[in-house]
């Protein structure tokens, strides 16, 4: 069961993932935007700033060229979280349509030509919407959370393979999502 309390807690880092997930840009890397999104008691701050002092270790241009030779170039690091599970099934479109249908009920408009699996898109999701007070959140997040959680692993074990600094940010975003649901007691 998904604890909302604890996932809005988490909203800023949220939002640090979905920017440091995107093609990256220079503004991404300002050191303010690190420390407003996690606190030494966060489950991925150790994580984060892994990830972040090894990117402080390149320039941009080899960031650019580093994020375009993992996420575009990798087949088994695709951003689109769905894919790993279903590739083209038609059962991937169903849950396209049901992740879209998600962001809209809670304001959220998808930028064009963009798929509603796009683990970004995902992340931003969770930070930007409003989506707290709603008493439905519970019931409504169990699948982009299940989409996350079962994506996040494939991609996750393919930067590990590649030792990329990316592995570090996915590790933190899965243990973000695993502080946030709740394992529900076994049956007695």
């Amino acid at each position: 069961m998904i604890n909302v309390a604890k996932l809005y807690e988490c909203k800023p880092s949220f939002g640090f993932f979905a920017q440091q997930l995107m093609y990256p840009e220079k503004l991404d890397f300002h050191p303010a935007f690190l420390e407003a999104s996690f606190d030494p008691n966060h489950p991925a701050y150790t994580y984060a700033n892994t990830f972040w002092s090894l990117m402080q270790g390149f320039s941009m241009e080899e960031i650019q060229e580093m994020y375009t030779e993992t996420f575009d170039f990798q087949k088994n690091c695709a951003l689109y979280m769905t894919y790993f599970k279903f590739e083209d099934a038609k059962e991937r479109g169903q849950m396209l349509v049901k992740l879209k249908v998600l962001y809209e009920m809670y304001g959220l408009e998808m930028p064009d030509g963009e798929l509603p699996d796009y683990l970004p898109l995902m992340c931003e999701f969770l930070y930007a919407a409003e989506w707290a007070q709603d008493p439905k959140t519970t019931e409504n997040f169990r699948m982009p959370i299940a989409i996350l959680e079962d994506g996040t692993y494939h991609l996750l074990k393919a930067l590990e393979k590649m030792e990329s600094p990316y592995f570090h940010l996915v590790k933190g975003l899965r243990e973000t999502l695993k502080a946030c649901v709740e394992q529900e007691a076994a049956a007695q």
